[in-house]
């Protein structure tokens, strides 16, 4: 059944995400064209064209980043916490499964939405040679990292992988849970969403905090 949820999960966010990741590539290829031509030439109109084409890029690749963030919250609250909530606790599923259909789906798109990002950045730059360094510059980092750590470099990248995961499990469940202690409430409740998000956000700090400085006072001399 968690098969089943993932596949509705990804329809629902591929509808609002994969035409902000080709709006994204587009303004690259726009950039791209702005920062080999347009901006270089005395015509006053292609100047300004060019210019607004890397302003239209900039604004995409922070929409893009600021809607992956908000597709997540959105379709937990719609999904469980608005009137869809009624018909999804109606089926045959654990609350767990319906949890983490919504965290590896939001993991995924915030990894795709890095993907995208940075291929877009390349398609900006449009250098074979710069990208070409790019390529065996990483090559020579994983070469580096495997001789210096003497052990074997993609276990370095699955542990990297799965930490990344699980940090954008961590970032998600503290909008799930003020979003759910936030609607505990009978009035008000996305302003209390938002204050139990603060709250939670001071309570982690401090918490982080005090465990640093004991693990620091114990270990240091």
């Amino acid at each position: 059944m968690l098969r089943k949820l993932l596949k509705h999960e990804f329809r629902a966010t591929g509808r609002i995400m994969l035409p902000l990741f080709l709006i994204l590539l587009a303004t690259s290829v726009g950039a791209n064209l702005s920062i080999r031509g347009m901006l270089d030439t005395d015509n006053r109109f292609l100047n300004i064209l060019g210019s607004l084409l890397i302003v239209a890029f900039v604004v995409a690749v922070i929409g893009v980043c600021v809607m992956s963030m908000v597709v997540m919250v959105q379709r937990f609250y719609k999904n469980l916490l608005q009137d869809e909530g009624y018909v999804m606790m109606t089926l045959p599923v654990s609350t767990h499964q319906h949890i983490w259909s919504k965290l590896i789906v939001s993991a995924v798109w915030f990894a795709l939405t890095i993907l995208i990002v940075c291929l877009a950045c390349l398609i900006m730059a449009a250098d074979v040679t710069v990208i070409g360094e790019i390529v065996s510059g990483c090559q020579d980092l994983f070469r580096h990292v495997t001789a210096y750590y003497a052990i074997n470099g993609t276990a370095i990248v699955a542990e990297f992988l799965v930490l990344c995961f699980v940090g954008c499990c961590a970032m998600c469940l503290q909008f799930y849970a003020a979003l759910a202690i936030g609607h505990s409430f009978p009035n008000h409740k996305m302003a209390w969403s938002v204050l139990w998000f603060f709250i939670l956000q001071f309570a982690t700090q401090m918490l982080a905090g005090s465990l640093f400085a004991l693990l620091d006072a114990r270990w240091l001399p």
